[in-house]
């Protein structure tokens, strides 16, 4: 069943003015329950429109957004309901950082949720600890914290929720590559171990083909491809024509194919094309 679904969406920026902009056009998406979706496209694609209307951040021009089967604006009294089910965490998350301790801000959301304290502490501490974040950094100002702390700390008050849907928007924007690798391995354990729906909004397309069980395309306002990272990244020379590109792995592999090497389709990271060097080295020894 669909966790979230969208019909005929769209948004119009600057609605009857000179600069009128659709910024998301007739969007129609389905997405299963326990998906990582990694959501691409270049910059002015509708992807930051797009995640701020799964969550009722936005209001549609026309069409409608489902959860769990249920129209997100029959009732506008329940919007704040839905805020609480699909978490999203914005791009620099640590600019939204205000508290007084890291404490206060990861309670921030259940405190709002209007839960008792024995709740909030359990789902602060729980928070932290996954996203590494130590007791003695709970009773520090977040202004304190390195920026890869801040980042975390921020990311761990939207989990503090416990969202059925957890949207990610440029989670590794700024970090250096340890930074990067950190917050990347959490989102995969985070889905693994709560089974919750994720959505990864990046520009980089190793890092959603290591992650990712579905990859939705945006092109110009529309959803132009939606499937498994192979059935996508297949399509290499139209993503091209979109300013994308896939993997340089996947260019050197796909340049091999081409010269007669017998080499396996869908090498999109690193880690897969060293398998597949290993692979090729022992076919070859156990030719000669």
């Amino acid at each position: 069943m669909s966790v979230i679904r969208t019909e005929n969406l769209t948004h119009i920026y600057n609605k009857g003015t000179p600069f009128q902009m659709a910024a998301i056009d007739n969007v129609n998406i389905e997405i299963e329950k326990g998906e990582l979706v990694g959501i691409i496209g270049h910059t002015g694609s509708g992807k930051s429109t797009l995640i701020q209307h799964l969550n009722g951040l936005l209001k549609p021009e026309s069409g409608k957004i489902y959860l769990d089967g249920e129209d997100i604006w029959a009732d506008k009294s329940k919007i704040r309901n839905v805020r609480f089910k699909v978490g999203l965490c914005f791009q620099y998350p640590e600019y939204q950082l205000f508290e007084e301790t890291v404490y206060k801000d990861i309670a921030f959301g259940p405190t709002n949720m209007g839960l008792d304290e024995d709740e909030i502490n359990k789902r602060v501490r729980e928070a932290a600890n996954f996203v590494g974040l130590k007791d003695e950094h709970l009773e520090k100002s977040p202004f304190d914290l390195s920026g890869g702390e801040k980042r975390r700390a921020a990311i761990a008050g939207v989990m503090a929720m416990q969202p059925e849907v957890l949207i990610m928007d440029e989670p590794t924007a700024g970090l250096d590559p340890k930074g990067r690798d950190r917050i990347l391995s959490m989102l995969k354990e985070y889905r693994e171990e709560t089974s919750s729906t994720v959505l990864l909004v990046s520009h980089s397309m190793e890092d959603v083909a290591k992650l990712a069980t579905k990859v939705l395309v945006m092109n110009n306002s529309h959803a132009v491809m939606y499937g498994s990272v192979g059935e996508v990244y297949s399509r290499g020379k139209e993503l091209s024509e979109m300013g994308l590109n896939v993997p340089q792995i996947t260019r050197v592999f796909m340049g091999l194919k081409a010269r007669g090497f017998n080499v396996n389709d869908g090498i999109y990271t690193i880690d897969q094309g060293l398998k597949e060097i290993i692979r090729l080295k022992k076919e070859r020894s156990e030719n000669d």
